[in-house]
């Protein structure tokens, strides 16, 4: 009887120096993960910013903590628990449902691109039928807004996760996979929180109190900062562009077969083969945004009430 005991605490004591072994990888695990998504964290830095552009600056902070606080928790609470579930239980969904995903984003971004080539005719509105909206629910629309297409990005960002952690066990799995959610969630918004408040470091920096080079940073500053965030903007379009159609690329063996085909023709040039590939995904984008807006359309036209 004491001898069985004493087996049982060998096996206690095996398991926890197993688990406490594999927990020393977490770190690796982490870094190497974050290395494979580094493409979408730099979409989801650009993307953001363009949200809080034309708001109260005094609010701008504020926005963007509501829109990190529920990034993280869609990432640890949603995705992280999904993600597990359907790679033990439906793997074969996770590709469908990023694809799905992907299909989104290249159509908020053809949108954007539409809205920034299309003409609209002046056409005199009557005032009691333009729609009035507070600055409260102009913030609103912007943090719902951001949330819908950061949880497509942070998807994608727990699937290649996900996958780096594949027959780990299902400690490290959770571990790594939280690890990364708070860290890119951190990384992310503490960058755009610092982008969307430069100015008011320019500011200070220019003022009488600082030397002469000092207030010249600090005037530099306050003049970059509307063209950098207006660059951003156009970023963040073609990074929603880029990044949905590379989704449904991955998702096709056949469009994946051909991605990887471009690479290896500039193998020799990284960074011509990475452009390739960027510009490739783009033009892919616009046209998958136009077709699912036609179809979005056709769906609203035929289901529209009398």
């Amino acid at each position: 009887m004491a001898s069985g005991f004493f087996a049982l605490l060998d096996d206690i004591s095996a398991l926890v120096k197993a688990s406490a072994a594999s927990l020393d990888d977490v770190p690796a695990q982490v870094a190497k993960t974050t290395g494979k998504v580094s493409g979408i964290v730099i979409d989801d830095t650009a993307v953001t910013p363009k949200y809080v552009v034309g708001l109260d600056p005094s609010r701008e902070l504020a926005i963007i903590y509501q829109i990190a606080k529920k990034s993280l928790i869609n990432k640890l609470l949603l995705l992280t628990p999904a993600a597990l579930l359907l790679g033990y239980f439906a793997p074969w969904a996770i590709t469908p449902i990023l694809m799905v995903g992907g299909a989104y984003l290249c159509f908020e971004g053809y949108e954007k691109v539409h809205s920034l080539f299309s003409k609209h005719p002046d056409v005199p509105v009557e005032s009691e039928n333009v729609k009035q909206i507070t600055p409260e629910e102009l913030e609103q629309e912007r943090v719902a807004g951001a949330v819908r297409t950061d949880i497509i990005l942070s998807a994608e960002i727990m699937a290649i996760a996900y996958s780096q952690v594949t027959g780990q066990p299902i400690v490290n799995q959770i571990v790594v996979m939280a690890a990364v959610a708070v860290f890119i969630t951190v990384a992310v918004y503490g960058f755009v929180g610092l982008l969307v408040k430069a100015d008011d470091i320019g500011m200070h920096l220019a003022q009488d109190n600082y030397p002469a080079v000092t207030q010249k940073i600090g005037r530099g500053i306050v003049h970059l900062m509307p063209r950098l965030l207006s660059v951003l903007g156009y970023v963040g379009t073609a990074a929603m562009l880029w990044v949905g159609a590379e989704i449904i690329a991955h998702g096709i063996p056949f469009t994946n077969h051909l991605l990887h085909g471009l690479e290896q023709t500039f193998a020799h040039l990284p960074v011509v083969a990475w452009l390739a590939k960027v510009l490739a995904c783009a033009v892919g984008g616009l046209l998958i945004g136009f077709v699912v807006e036609k179809a979005v359309l056709l769906f609203k036209k035929i289901f529209r009430k009398p």
